[in-house]
């Protein structure tokens, strides 16, 4: 690309500066962002550049130079002394070896220094003034220099001591300001969120404007209602607590009973510091509370200071020298959704979904959002062409937090659940006591392919190699209308079928074959009862044992009895009535009886989840498995090992009875013939799985 003139580069820095003033103002004093953390970053970060290549158009009245926003005029002002400093942003860990390089290079030391890393929660910055031990004053950040008084609202947070512990007579300073950050638990907001879409009130974007929206209420009362926790991290004057680290310097508050993140840790090398930040993007879904990154301090606090002295005449800097947040990859984004589709689940609930305008949020390119229900689209009022903002928390599905309303279109209509079945156009029912929307025509081909996919999924009957575009197809051509057709497909009318060869179709009628032998927990999870998950298919299988018994109790009632059974199924632990009334309802129905007599007949085997580890080809024997098996998956191979009375070892040692061996076997192979392990072709294997114990 050809460099930017300087009429240009002046013109993007305005352009740059207008909006992030805008944004400031928005997230800082009205609590309401129309952009997510991470776009917001990337814009101060363009300008920081631009900035850098031009420096004669640097100003003071800039974003890089200001915290955030001036404080509204709903409060009295709280000037702060010294000023609460916002924190230079990291991304990566050449960033913070950087900062380490730049630290060094100002204190000229080449030594090894030590820092504190604390996870960086996303809340809002508060200073709460003690003297003489007793809360005085709490105030926001605001623009760094002059927050807001809240000091009425900061005392309902029952974390903030209204007094402070006194370890020793004289060891607590006639006046000392501790910094923290106030914040929202997970739990709390997202109770706090529904009860406002249930009050037909905006919902807030994330736990932080939660938070900063209860802090800044008029009312102290409905401060007192809202779910706040603080944790401190700081003070303004070092010198009010006689210790030489910022490490010190925490446990120090401590001790006068202010709260510290327990996960705080200090007297770390910079090495130490990228492990501790590694280790807390992995644990960060785990917490109770949202963190959005590691903070990063010079642990000396002589050093600290030595850092922030500035030639005379110098305005302070926004961020200080000795600090740095090393961020996460973002879990929100805004984007704009183009169409809301309305997808036919496998017991006929209708589900819609947000098909949005493609975004990156931590690496993983969304394009689309649940919507859960008609209740839920009508409370968050998500319609076409509304800019939402949305969250991807961990590796869970993605989901509308909130709809940017400022940037909606005037001429924008509320979406409306269809009528009829989108798939089949029978007309939708929706049940008092439900809240879902449900097509109940069972010849629907959307559920046919949904309970399909339910059924050959990994946790059930596992069959490799038959994803959703060839489900689809299977029941669009009427080769599968049932479950036990599936298990009387030819490869001679597979091959016929759109991207299906000879080989592919080899392959996939030898792992239907192999799927055939399956435990009862797996079976009973893939007939797709309502409400009968991984968990509770388990628990019906290890009260019912065999199949015979599940046909004593279920299959051979007629629907006078099957009502008896429900107080049975009731006296299995972990077993409520939901569960129970479905599991009855659905062995009530002649259909489903037929439909498990047909599988029996096309050959499927339900076994025990696991036989005796005295009795089985495999007893007491340890395999390993390496390379793709073609007859089965590697999850399936495992259970069959354990039911023949093996079990399954993850490295090949002296001690391991078989190695299987399927296509491209990795290292183990080399491993198991130096230490004279059996090697098994998957034919071998199979043949073993059947010999007589």
């Amino acid at each position: 690309m050809p460099a930017k003139s300087g009429k240009a580069i002046e013109a993007r820095i305005e352009q740059l500066r207008e909006a992030l003033h805008h944004h400031n103002y928005r997230y800082h004093v009205l609590d309401d962002p129309i952009i997510s953390d991470g776009e917001y970053d990337r814009l101060m970060q363009e300008l920081l550049a631009l900035e850098k290549e031009a420096p004669h158009l640097r100003s003071t009245d800039s974003p890089t130079a200001r915290v955030g926003a001036p404080p509204g005029t709903r409060f009295e002002p709280a000037p702060h002394d010294p000023p609460m400093q916002s924190l230079d942003n990291g991304f990566s860990d050449a960033d913070i070896m950087a900062f380490d390089q730049r630290v060094k290079r100002r204190l000229k030391v080449d030594e090894a220094l030590k820092y504190v890393a604390e996870p960086k929660l996303d809340g809002v910055a508060v200073s709460l003034i003690y003297e003489n031990g007793r809360l005085v004053r709490g105030a926001t950040r605001g623009d760094g220099k002059k927050g807001e008084d809240i000091t009425a609202n900061v005392r309902t947070i029952s974390a903030v001591p209204l007094v402070l512990q006194i370890p020793v007579p004289g060891s607590v300073p006639s006046r000392l300001e501790a910094r923290g950050e106030v914040f929202m638990n997970k739990s709390g907001f997202e109770q706090l969120n529904q009860d406002r879409l249930n009050g037909e009130q905006p919902a807030f974007a994330n736990p932080r404007n939660a938070a900063a929206g209860a802090l800044r209420q008029l009312d102290s009362g409905v401060t007192a209602t809202r779910p706040l926790e603080i944790y401190f991290y700081g003070v303004g004057q070092k010198e009010a607590l006689t210790v030489a680290t910022h490490g010190e310097l925490l446990r120090s508050l401590t001790r006068l009973g202010l709260r510290v993140n327990p996960h705080v840790k200090d007297d770390l090398t910079l090495q130490q510091v990228l492990a501790f930040y590694h280790q807390m993007e992995s644990k960060r879904r785990d917490l109770s509370y949202d963190i959005d990154g590691v903070v990063i301090k010079l642990d000396r606090l002589d050093l600290q200071t030595q850092l922030e002295l500035e030639p005379m005449g110098q305005p302070l800097r926004r961020a200080p020298r000795w600090a740095i947040a090393y961020k996460f990859k973002a879990v929100q984004a805004t984007t704009r959704v183009h169409a809301i589709a309305v997808q036919v689940g496998r017991t006929g609930v209708l589900t819609p979904v947000a098909e949005l305008e493609p975004v990156n949020i931590g690496g993983v390119t969304v394009r689309r959002a649940t919507l859960h229900n008609a209740d839920e689209l009508l409370r968050k009022d998500v319609r076409v062409g509304d800019t939402v903002f949305l969250e991807r928390a961990g590796d869970v599905i993605p989901k509308i937090v909130k709809v940017v309303t400022a940037k909606r279109d005037s001429r924008s209509k509320p979406f409306s659940m269809p009528t009829f079945c989108p798939a089949c156009g029978s007309r939708v029912q929706r049940l008092q006591e439900e809240v879902a929307t449900r097509c109940i025509n069972i010849n629907c081909s959307a559920q046919l392919k949904e309970r399909i996919r339910h059924f050959v999924s990994k946790p059930a009957f596992d069959i490799d190699g038959l994803g959703n575009k060839l489900v689809a197809q299977l029941v669009d051509e009427k080769l599968v209308t049932a479950y036990a057709d599936l298990f009387t497909l030819e490869a001679k009318k597979l091959v016929q079928l759109e991207r299906m060869g000879e080989k592919s179709a080899a392959n996939l009628v030898a792992a239907i074959e192999a799927s055939k032998t399956i435990s009862l927990a797996r079976f009973i999870l893939a007939l797709g009862i309502r409400f009968v998950g991984e968990a509770a298919a388990a628990l019906i299988a290890d009260a019912m044992g065999t199949l015979e018994n599940l046909h004593a109790c279920f299959i051979t009632s007629g629907p006078v009895e099957l009502d008896k059974k429900k107080e049975d199924l009731l006296t299995i632990e972990g077993i409520g009535p939901e569960t129970a009334d479905s599991v009855v309802r659905f062995f009530g129905q002649a259909e489903n009886r037929q439909e498990i007599g047909k599988l029996i007949t096309a050959g499927v085997c339900i076994t025990a989840l696991q036989q005796s580890k005295t009795k089985g080809a495999l007893a007491g024997k340890t395999v390993v498995l390496t390379g793709r098996l073609t007859r089965m998956t590697r999850s399936r191979a495992a259970e069959r090992i354990k039911q023949r009375g093996g079990q399954i070892g993850k490295s090949v040692t002296s001690k391991t009875g078989y190695l299987v061996a399927g296509e491209k076997p990795g290292n183990k192979l080399a491993a198991a013939k130096q230490a004279g392990v059996r090697v098994l072709d998957e034919s071998q294997f199979l043949e073993l799985l059947e010999e007589k114990s």
